[in-house]
């Protein structure tokens, strides 16, 4: 496979992802050692929905929080939106997303009113996005006054004593993998170098503060690479809409 060009665009991103899209739950389960399923389970622990409630992933790629929310709570109302529509088929064709709501639609401008979910979680989003500012408001603006947002994404490397071997496996290592198992070295040559240039947790939990969540708090994992970040939106006495989707994936 010709490696894609290097991601400059939301078009040169839905690109790569519909190239890795059949290897993409493969190659998470490699890069984290196994790891990644126990950090959706801590969002979903923290996203918290009421049983029965609704909750809305984001950026869901293949569904697996999604699908980790459903096993918890079968009646929850789950919807899985992404801009990627060759990830959420890959995701379709996996065990337990029958119930899976899917919606093909951008982070920033999502066919959702305002108020309509109990929850709202991302993976790997924000770090994908163009502006993340305006990525996390929307998550915000479809929260319920009193609901979650709760974000997984990676973390640069800390200045310690492992950051020397920690950026090793993600030049080396990551790309490796990635043209073995997803025949696309080039895209996981981007996504490591995204993680190296993205914000640190401090900033991605003020940026959460600034949009208006309250209580944001983060833990770390894998050696401080991954981050799961969550913030609870004030509450207020607002009607609640009815649950709709305006444009969902075929």
């Amino acid at each position: 496979m010709t490696p894609i060009k290097k991601p400059e665009s939301p078009a040169d991103l839905r690109e790569m992802f519909q190239h890795i899209s059949g290897s993409y739950d493969l190659m998470n389960r490699l890069i984290s050692l196994g790891q990644d399923q126990a950090w959706r389970s801590y969002v979903v622990k923290m996203a918290a929905p009421p049983t029965g409630g609704r909750l809305l992933d984001i950026g869901a790629g293949t569904g697996n929080i999604a699908r980790q929310a459903l096993s918890l709570d079968p009646a929850l109302r789950v919807a899985a939106a992404d801009f990627s529509l060759d990830m959420m088929l890959a995701g379709r064709r996996r065990p337990g997303s029958r119930n899976i709501l899917w919606c093909n639609a951008d982070a920033m401008r999502l066919p959702f009113p305002d108020c309509t979910f109990d929850a709202v979680t991302s993976g790997y989003l924000i770090r994908n996005v163009s502006n993340a500012r305006k990525a996390m408001e929307e998550q915000v603006r479809l929260v319920k006054p009193g609901g979650r947002v709760v974000c997984l994404d990676t973390s640069p490397p800390g200045h310690n004593l492992l950051r020397p071997l920690i950026l090793a496996h993600m030049k080396y290592v990551i790309p490796i993998l990635g043209q073995v198992i997803a025949r696309n070295r080039a895209a996981y040559e981007y996504l490591p170098r995204s993680t190296r240039a993205f914000m640190a947790p401090e900033e991605l939990a003020s940026l959460m503060r600034h949009v208006g969540l309250q209580k944001v708090t983060y833990r770390r994992f894998m050696l401080g690479t991954q981050v799961v970040l969550s913030g609870t939106r004030p509450e207020k006495n607002r009607a609640q809409p009815n649950f709709k989707v305006r444009d969902r994936a075929p």
